[in-house]
């Protein structure tokens, strides 16, 4: 569903090895965005997991698998539909225009029946195999994803904002999926994934910004100081209020080494983003970047494993 809503959790797709040729298989799977679905994985298993009050007494195996896999074939469907929609651009930089559409290795009619049929399978799937409001919440990302976060990154930078709320959904159907309902610690994961996406997503749109405005996205203000103003604030406050945030399961009777690698962790993508706001250079931004797609999986594991 793409670096914010089941996919755009956006990591930089990988461009291929040079001199290799990618196959039919190879530009489907492509489609997809994998390295985007890795994330997704996590989160949602961990939202799945952390709703569960026995822990891995009596843990619901196949339900979870059904979970992850619908959930999947949602999040696959999306990024699928959101290269076909946006083929034309992604074709204008350098960071994407090696993608399956972007590159003419595939044609646009069969990729956009691959994306509906996924997204169609993956919703039916779990309704039927999960529960209805898990199927809901996963349609409720595809389509706020593709019909208002994707057309408004070439209208306003406020695009990023309005992604987040999709976003970070993945853990709210992974509860959803585990008991039916959503409460107040289903929440704070949300809060939390919600906050994580700005200074992940000020990393890439600094790192690709002259892609971005050669292709018509507006995602930072074309004014240099008021795109600095911009990006200030979405980097440092959201962090700020991220890092407390996160120390609520420890808080709330989780094992106390949570608590200590939850500080690391935040403290970790504080200074990288500290050093990005000071010095505003492409490698500072790499390292932000870096150091975020570090500490979201990090601190997801670190609650299953606190959890026990």
């Amino acid at each position: 569903m793409a670096t914010r809503s089941l996919a755009t959790l956006d990591v930089p797709a990988a461009l291929p090895t040079r001199g290799a040729r990618p196959t039919v298989f190879s530009d489907y799977w492509a489609l997809t965005k994998p390295e985007v679905n890795f994330l997704i994985v996590i989160t949602t298993f961990a939202g799945f997991y952390l709703a569960r009050p026995a822990g891995w007494r009596d843990f619901p195996f196949w339900l979870s698998v059904n979970a992850l896999l619908g959930t999947l074939f949602v999040a696959s469907g999306t990024g699928t539909l959101n290269q076909y929609l946006e083929r034309g651009f992604d074709a204008q930089m350098r960071r994407t225009a090696r993608r399956p559409l972007a590159g003419g290795r595939l044609k646009p009619t069969p990729v956009l029946w691959f994306g509906i049929a996924l997204s169609v399978v993956g919703s039916i799937y779990l309704a039927v195999a999960v529960n209805v409001l898990a199927s809901l919440l996963a349609m409720a990302t595809l389509l706020s994803y593709l019909f208002v976060y994707t057309p408004l990154k070439r209208k306003t930078p406020l695009c990023t904002l309005v992604g987040a709320f999709p976003g970070a959904m993945p853990p709210l159907i992974g509860w959803a999926a585990a008991s039916g309902k959503l409460n107040f610690q289903a929440w704070t994961l949300y809060a939390m994934l919600f906050l994580w996406q700005f200074p992940h997503f000020m990393a890439i749109a600094w790192m690709y910004r002259e892609d971005y405005a050669q292709a018509g996205y507006l995602v930072l203000p074309p004014d240099d100081c008021v795109r600095a103003r911009l990006v200030n604030l979405q980097t440092v406050p959201p962090l700020l209020a991220l890092v407390p945030l996160s120390l609520l399961p420890g808080l709330m009777g989780e094992a106390k080494f949570y608590l200590i690698g939850a500080l690391l962790l935040g403290g970790g993508f504080l200074y990288y983003a500290a050093q990005f706001l000071i010095r505003k250079s492409n490698s500072a931004a790499r390292r932000l970047l870096a150091a975020s797609i570090i500490y979201l999986p990090a601190l997801f594991v670190l609650m299953v494993l606190a959890r026990g």
